[in-house]
């Protein structure tokens, strides 16, 4: 990914995002970009023209905090459009991603046992371990009931983004399909600027981009967002519809990997399926086994 392109082209379109009348700016006639001006940009961040007309264009390297800020208030960037493009900046000026270390490559990345032994003890809820790259590294037993879907004959590593945008159970899967898919291309677009030396996950936005039209637009957007908390709908093949709460926290131990918890309402008609799901699993997982769940004491 080329940081002068990818600067350039999220300024641009954070711009056509913002109204004269947001900005406080009296629009007038025949006005013929969407959004702001790069003058009116310039002078909403106190900055000249041309040094606006300068970090547009991706020279965004030296620039420093202040002039940073006072873009993303000219701009109206939320929490996240604003650490992206200090992200972004960072990236051109060599200095690591925002707070978080350089990967490291470690055979045991998602898989320690101990972290398994924390996915296991949430026995309620769904609970599972993901990577920048969408890869689903490890669950909890409820997880790979729930996750059934993407996780198939447990060939190839499962993807959530493959599964979203490559195949059509998703559709099913996810009733807020739209919702999910900018969500997805959102959460990896802020995780490419945190990490844009991270080949994996060019790959994978490279696959995508080839095979998926709907994600190639999406990323052409240049949204980006973080998870962090909230409430997603989900209609599973065996046990139907699910409400789910989720909370989405940060694994100090293996940088850029989360663990993302899904809880149902307690007493609600999502909590008892999430039972009744937990209760298909351990009945399939013995069924792998040879195993009859009566014998299951």
């Amino acid at each position: 990914m080329d940081n002068r392109s990818e600067v350039r082209e999220f300024l641009v379109s954070r711009r056509a995002k913002v109204t004269p009348e947001q900005a406080g700016i009296v629009g007038g006639g025949n006005r013929r970009v969407a959004g702001l001006r790069r003058t009116e940009v310039a002078a909403l961040a106190g900055v000249s023209v041309e040094y606006y007309a300068k970090l547009e264009r991706g020279a965004i390297a030296g620039a420093s905090a202040s002039v940073l800020d006072a873009v993303a208030r000219a701009l109206q960037l939320d929490d996240t459009e604003r650490a992206h493009l200090l992200d972004l900046a960072r990236t051109a000026d060599g200095i690591p991603t925002s707070g978080r270390p350089r990967r490291r490559p470690t055979k045991q990345a998602g898989t320690r046992t101990s972290l398994q032994w924390a996915l296991d003890a949430i026995t309620d809820g769904v609970a599972f371990v993901r990577n920048p790259r969408q890869d689903l590294l490890a669950t909890n037993a409820l997880g790979r009931a729930f996750y059934s879907p993407v996780i198939g004959d447990g060939g190839r590593t499962p993807n959530l983004a493959r599964f979203q945008f490559l195949d059509p159970a998703s559709r099913d899967f996810y009733p807020d399909w739209d919702l999910f898919a900018q969500m997805c291309v959102g959460v990896m677009r802020s995780e490419a600027g945190r990490d844009p030396h991270d080949r994996g996950l060019q790959d994978l936005v490279g696959e995508l981009s080839t095979r998926s039209e709907t994600f190639r637009r999406l990323w052409a957007a240049h949204d980006v967002r973080t998870h962090g908390a909230g409430t997603k709908h989900f209609t599973h093949p065996v046990v139907g519809e699910l409400v789910l709460a989720y909370e989405e926290l940060a694994i100090t131990a293996e940088p850029g990997h989360v663990m993302l918890v899904y809880t149902a309402e307690p007493g609600s008609a999502s909590a008892e399926r999430l039972r009744l799901l937990a209760s298909w699993g351990r009945t399939e997982q013995l069924a792998s086994l040879g195993l009859d769940a009566r014998q299951d004491t």
